[in-house]
């Protein structure tokens, strides 16, 4: 009796896991860097909605602790980086480029990997170490992990962290080799993840702006056997003779001239097999002299057969790029409604505050874009393209070019002080080439749009993203070849960009203990907002000013002075939408928001005390059926994985 009592109560045990694993919402993974191959950074979750994102906690945090390392003379920069979920895994990348697991549900750690990217010394990009993520591949049964750290694709193994020895030189290639030339490849990195398309392992790199000599590290596009590590095609950014797109450049300076490389992430029609590459400007952002023309493929977006590395199609989205406007936003591939026509789209973020939309196979724009005349160079040996590409829809997202009535605005004297201190420099619209006496361009050299990018809502067809309300002051400048300069080897232009002038000014007066005020901006605010465009419609849905600025709000100056609600933030870092009609993003407003995807309107604030929102937020479900949203926060050893969910309704 006790026997068949036993076996009765197993049997219904198992009956009621069973019926409560079936009541249990099913995990939901965040298996890529942009959510889907298509970087639409879009969940269908919506257990987290506008009912009850108020009421979301902390469920824990987890910290790099990447800290300077005073014998390589490194330091990190900011945590950037967006988690991969997989099978109830998180796999994470801090800025020293280590890969670490940890349990979704918990945050606590399974297994670290240290590729040692500090051991050859700092990065060339004056920001410290910093990596976005991953990309991950199954090899049959085997999840492979596929990691860009500097001049290096490791694979490893995802269960236990440890290099996969059958690929390339255990478990490394070093990407330094097989380029156009040779390379010091200590300025060759990468911090955007691969692209995974069937068996091959597809990326791009990174070279610092700040190197500026001939042959510097080209942007070559290259993919390689994700078992072997065997490279399989290479794409030259910057054509090579006989190769489409040579006859754009002048007096053989595809010989010397390197840059032009895709550091923003990728993304892939899977289907298709397209893949979308925005590159960037060639070697020296702001003079062009060097490298007269055209210049293809600097500034363009970029089609490419994923199997066989050949151009599809393309679009230069800046000719002769002198402005250090490279396409930083992943391409956006979605399915919209414009003249009556189902089309399957990509659409192309820029600094510049334009939204190039695209067919993404034939690469026809979906509306028409305008060659307009621009303002000349003055500086020497520049030829400035004279006209530029301007897209009529949607219209632009961003304020553009600069004049005196853009100064400082809070009150008419701090206005007449910021004009007084812009005279000095050259203004003008969009496009105002750099000069010698340095010119104010708004939108800067961070947008615009950024590397966050967008995220796309395919049942309203509205595209979600930050933007920054900022300005750099582009001066041309003789580089500075002294002993004294560590880096002068790094240049040997006779002419090269300098950022160094300020977009502040200091305001006249004292405050109450006798000192001279802090410096205001030149630019009036507000300097971020969040905007949705209607891809249906090519119009803009809605445009909020986004975030807070903590130091200004308090200025002494503005003691007295009212001020308006939202003074904006800027920042770089993207957004995530959720079918439960949300958007999470976050800025340099020491806070993380969640705002109505269909209105702008905010729903959630949680401060963060100290500090500010540096990666793109992602989400999941684990198998516990809860869903997380995840986000990287602030720079160096405070830099931390915080991870948020709704509590867990308490059981009666």
């Amino acid at each position: 009796m006790r026997t068949k009592f036993a076996a009765l109560s197993l049997l219904l045990a198992g009956t009621l896991a069973v019926a409560a694993r079936a009541q249990q919402p099913a995990m939901q993974e965040w298996p890529v860097y942009g959510g889907d191959p298509g970087g639409t950074k879009f969940s269908p979750l919506a257990d987290i909605n506008g009912t009850n994102v108020s009421s979301l906690v902390t469920a824990w945090e987890w910290r790099p602790e990447d800290k300077p390392i005073e014998e390589f003379g490194t330091r990190p920069g900011n945590f950037q980086n967006t988690p991969l979920m997989i099978d109830n895994v998180l796999y994470v990348t801090t800025q020293y480029n280590r890969v670490v697991a940890l349990d979704a549900e918990s945050g606590q750690q399974k297994w670290a990997f240290d590729p040692r990217a500090y051991a050859d010394g700092p990065p060339p990009n004056g920001t410290g170490f910093v990596h976005r993520g991953l990309a991950a591949w199954r090899d049959g049964g085997k999840l492979r992990l596929f990691l860009n750290s500097r001049y290096r694709l490791i694979c490893l193994d995802a269960e236990t962290g440890k290099p996969v020895e059958t690929f390339g030189v255990k478990g490394v290639i070093d990407l330094s080799r097989g380029l156009l030339w040779p390379i010091e490849r200590s300025h060759y990195t990468n911090t955007s993840p691969p692209v995974i398309y069937k068996n091959l392992v597809i990326l791009g790199n990174g070279v610092g702006d700040r190197l500026v000599y001939k042959n510097d590290p080209p942007g070559d596009i290259r993919a390689f056997d994700a078992r072997t590590g065997r490279q399989v095609w290479s794409f030259h950014t910057i054509p090579q003779r006989g190769e489409p797109g040579h006859e754009t450049w002048q007096e053989g300076s595809t010989r010397v001239t390197g840059h032009t490389n895709a550091w923003a992430p990728m993304t892939l029609d899977a289907e298709r097999g397209l893949l979308y590459a925005p590159v960037g400007t060639p070697s020296n952002d702001f003079y062009g002299g060097t490298r007269k023309g055209a210049g293809l493929y600097g500034e363009s977006l970029v089609c490419i057969d994923a199997e066989t590395g050949k151009r599809k199609w393309h679009f230069q989205i800046a000719h002769h790029g002198i402005w250090d406007y490279d396409p930083p936003s992943p391409p956006n591939l979605v399915t919209i409604t414009a003249g009556g026509k189902r089309i399957d789209a990509v659409v192309q973020l820029t600094k510049q505050g334009f939204a190039f939309v695209f067919d993404r196979v034939t690469g026809a724009p979906v509306w028409p874009i305008e060659e307009r005349p621009v303002p000349p160079s003055d500086v020497k040996g520049e030829e400035a393209w004279p006209t530029q590409p301007f897209p009529t829809t949607p219209p632009p997202f961003s304020d553009q070019g600069m004049t005196l009535d853009d100064a400082f605005d809070l009150t008419p004297e701090l206005k007449a002080q910021a004009q007084a201190a812009l005279r000095q420099f050259r203004l003008g619209p969009l496009y105002t080439p750099p000069s010698m006496a340095g010119t104010v361009m708004r939108p800067g050299t961070i947008g615009g749009a950024n590397w966050g990018g967008a995220t796309f809502d395919a049942r309203i067809g509205l595209l979600v993203f930050k933007t920054t309300n900022g300005a750099s002051i582009a001066r041309i400048v003789r580089p500075d070849r002294s002993p004294a300069n560590p880096r002068a080897a790094e240049v040997d232009a006779e002419l090269t960009g300098d950022l160094s002038a300020s977009t502040n000014f200091i305001p006249e007066g004292k405050d109450a203990d006798g000192r001279p005020f802090p410096p205001l901006p030149l630019l009036k605010p507000p300097y971020g907002h969040v905007v949705a465009i209607d891809l249906n419609k090519g119009a803009i849905a809605w445009r909020v000013p986004f975030g807070d600025n903590p130091l200004l709000r308090s200025h002494p100056a503005l003691k007295g002075v009212a001020l308006p609600e939202q003074l904006g933030a800027a920042g770089a870092a993207g957004v995530l939408g959720t079918a439960g009609g949300l958007v999470f993003v976050g800025g340099n407003d020491l806070a993380f928001h969640a705002l109505d995807l269909a209105t702008g309107r905010e729903l959630w604030r949680l401060p963060l005390t100290t500090r500010r929102v540096t990666g793109t937020p992602m989400t999941y479900r684990s198998r516990s059926g809860r869903q997380f949203v995840l986000v990287a926060t602030s720079t160096g050893p405070d830099a931390s994985l915080m991870a948020f969910t709704l509590p867990v309704p308490k059981q009666d």
